[in-house]
This record gives structure tokens, C-alpha cells and sequence, in this order.
């Protein structure tokens, strides 16, 4: 059994996934940056990814693509608020904000928000832990080595999956000491972020063992450049059919979310692998 739970959510994961649909209000996202800087769109953009299926929206206003550049707090406060809050008034499907920075984490959650989804695991801000511990948000904790300015100047690692596998027992341990129970969190290992090509097919293939204490894998490779990498393509939409399979790959092995721009054909892939799995 795998639940995830917070605030008043109680979401049972063992045998249907979800799709968290990214929203990213900002313009040098690496697929679709500037496309939804303008609340207006950025909300429309969410409310079509609801219609074709999102359980989560992930809305965020500062990219993490690797070298990118960081936005002050004001800033990505500007983009985000008023995003939030318009999705809010006109739904209540859960909403994440993707941010490092805890006085948006909690402008955020004020604003309606659901869930904090921090890249660098609650570590990037000394006060995001206080902040994700006093509320009773859901946390996606994800594994990073570095900074996205820094986190791709050669990473390495012995052992990959162990490795990464040791970090989360170590922070799930870490937060719970700080108040943080494990039931609100899901583990994110980070695909893409300080990691060679290798080390993102290894992890993927040995999805399984990245498992600890029944806490939910969630899964982001949504065109990233581990595809182009494979195909010997930059082409963005060459990275589309790739995405539906990764995605289908993850449910198969055990991730209970996935993490996408294009929400309708990977929700459909994920329902067509769950019901091959409980027809088993």
C-alpha cells in the first residue's frame, strides 16, 4: 500500500498513478519558456491541463534548467501569486508550487497551494524546512548534487542508485527528527539534475530499489535532454512520443507520479500499464 498524506488528502497510490501537470510562468523555462509568463495564459494553460486529466498542477516561476539563472524572490513571487490564486477560485485540484525559496513556499501555500515541490530537497533555503514543517502541505523532496548552475559540471558518483537511495533514508530520517512526518512526503530522484545520461538511464532501469519506507516515487523526464542525448535529436517535439514511454516505463517499475507538459497521452499511458498490472 502507498498513500501519500497531507492536509486533508488522503491519496491512495497503490494502484492508480497521477500526472502532475507542469505549468512554468516563465520565460526561459527549457521547452516552453515564455509561452506562459502572462497570468492570463498560464492560467488557461492550467485549466486545459485539468481537462485533459491533471491530478496535480506544479506551478512554478523560476526555471531550474541547468545553467539557469536564479530570480529574485520578488519576482518569482509576481508570477506565481497571481497564477495560484486565479487556479484556485476555479478549482480544487491540488496545486504545487515549485520553488527553493521558503517565503514563496509559504505565500504559496497561503494563496491556496497544496504541496511544495523544492529541487533541492529542502536544502536550499535554511527556512523552507520550518516553513514546509509548520504547514500541513504535501513535500516533494528531490535528490540534486549542486545547484542547476552547478549541478552538471561532471557529476559523479560510485554507485548511483545506491547512493541515491541513501540520501533519501538519510533525509527522510532528517525531516522526520524536524517534525516532518514521512506520510506527507514523495521522493523525486531527480532526473536531470547533476546527472550524466548514464547515471539517468541507470537510475531508471533500477527504479525499484530507489523505494524506501513506501514513500511514492515521482518521476520527471518530460522532454528533457536525456532524450535528445539517446536520439541524436534537439528537435523538442522528437522528445514527445520518448516522454509517453519513460512514462509508462516509470508506472510499470514502481513510480506512482509523473511529472509532464503533456498531460492527456501520458495519463492514458499510465492507465493502460495500471490495468495490464492489476489484470496480473
Amino acid at each position: 500500500m502507498q498513500h501519500w498524506r497531507f492536509g486533508s488528502h488522503d491519496l491512495d497510490l497503490t494502484d492508480r498513478g497521477l500526472i502532475m501537470g507542469i505549468v512554468n510562468v516563465t520565460p526561459d523555462s527549457f521547452s516552453d519558456g515564455g509561452r506562459y509568463l502572462d497570468t492570463g495564459r498560464a492560467v488557461e494553460h492550467a485549466l486545459a491541463l485539468i481537462a485533459e486529466g491533471a491530478d496535480i498542477l506544479d506551478i512554478g516561476g523560476e526555471s531550474t534548467r541547468p545553467g539557469a539563472e536564479p530570480v529574485e524572490e520578488a519576482e518569482e513571487l509576481r508570477r506565481v501569486l497571481p497564477v495560484i490564486r486565479a487556479v484556485r477560485s476555479q478549482t480544487q485540484t491540488l496545486i504545487s508550487i515549485d520553488t527553493m525559496k521558503a517565503a514563496v513556499a509559504r505565500a504559496a501555500l497561503d494563496a491556496g497551494a497544496d504541496i511544495i515541490n523544492d529541487v533541492t530537497g529542502l536544502r536550499g533555503d535554511a527556512a523552507m524546512l520550518r516553513v514546509a514543517a509548520a504547514s500541513s502541505a504535501g513535500i516533494v523532496v528531490m535528490h540534486m548534487t549542486g545547484t542547476p548552475q552547478t549541478m552538471q559540471a561532471n557529476p559523479h558518483y560510485d554507485d548511483v542508485v545506491t547512493e541515491v537511495r541513501s540520501w533519501f533514508e538519510n533525509r527522510l530520517q532528517l525531516l522526520e527528527k524536524e517534525g516532518l512526518p514521512p506520510e506527507r512526503v514523495v521522493l523525486d530522484p531527480g532526473f536531470g539534475f547533476g546527472k550524466t545520461l548514464e547515471h539517468n538511464l541507470t537510475l531508471m532501469r533500477e527504479l525499484p530499489q530507489l523505494s524506501v519506507s513506501d514513500r511514492p516515487l515521482l518521476v520527471g523526464v518530460s522532454r528533457k535532454s536525456m532524450i535528445a542525448k539517446v536520439l541524436h535529436s534537439e528537435a523538442m517535439e522528437d522528445r514527445f512520443w520518448p516522454t509517453i514511454a519513460l512514462s509508462a516505463y516509470a508506472r510499470e517499475h514502481g513510480a506512482r507520479i509523473v511529472r509532464v507538459h503533456d498531460v492527456k497521452p501520458n495519463r492514458e499511458a499510465l492507465r493502460m500499464i495500471e490495468a495490464l498490472l492489476q489484470a496480473a
